[in-house]
């Protein structure tokens, strides 16, 4: 089958590959180069892409023009995507710390209901990936690149009940024998 000129098949798989992905700008910078004219203006984007189940990446592009920053931006987030584990497809296994630099954060699960709490940078990171509930504390700078980087570093060292059971030659109720017992425990006090 012939290609059209203008895109044809092939723009249709392109557009429905990036309806796909949730696609969130966290920041733009204008920069200044000071040349002999006098001043040179350009962009840096950041931005973070992710697929609401459980996949995100981040990356920052740099143009003269604003959407051409963003463009780059979105290509470089796509091919770094990373997979986390959630549990119930709706938090994070376990709370967990992660650092970048100056930036430190904090992220720690959430029972149903709580929705995402979290300041800018990583409330983008929480959405495209796909959380609905959890609790994130940024400590340290307010950089908005050294914020995601460590919130990036703390979902990479994200590890499942399944993994850890995997590791240890165990079963994961073996793993998870606690939570659920206090599950079942709490249960059969409200029956009673």
């Amino acid at each position: 089958m012939a290609r059209d000129v203008r895109g044809g098949r092939d723009r249709q798989s392109r557009d429905r590959e990036d309806s796909e992905f949730v696609e969130k700008l966290v920041s733009i910078n204008r920069v200044a180069k000071v040349v002999k004219g006098g001043r040179r203006f350009g962009f840096a984007a950041l931005v973070v892409v992710g697929d609401g189940k459980g996949r995100v990446g981040h990356g920052s592009g740099k143009a003269r023009e604003v959407p051409e920053a963003i463009r780059k931006a979105t290509e470089q987030a796509k091919r770094a995507m990373v997979r986390v584990p959630l549990r119930e497809g709706r938090t994070l296994h376990h709370d967990i710390h992660g650092h970048y630099g100056a930036g430190r954060v904090v992220l720690r699960t959430a029972p149903v209901g709580t929705g995402i709490i979290a300041g800018g940078p990583m409330r983008a990171v929480f959405e495209a990936l796909g959380v609905q509930d959890v609790v994130a504390k940024s400590i340290g700078t307010s950089n908005p690149h050294n914020m995601v980087k460590a919130a990036f570093a703390a979902l990479t060292a994200m590890v499942s009940p399944r993994a850890v059971a995997v590791r240890r030659g165990r079963k994961v109720s073996d793993i998870l024998g606690r939570r659920d017992g206090e599950a079942a425990a709490a249960a059969a006090a409200a029956k009673e």
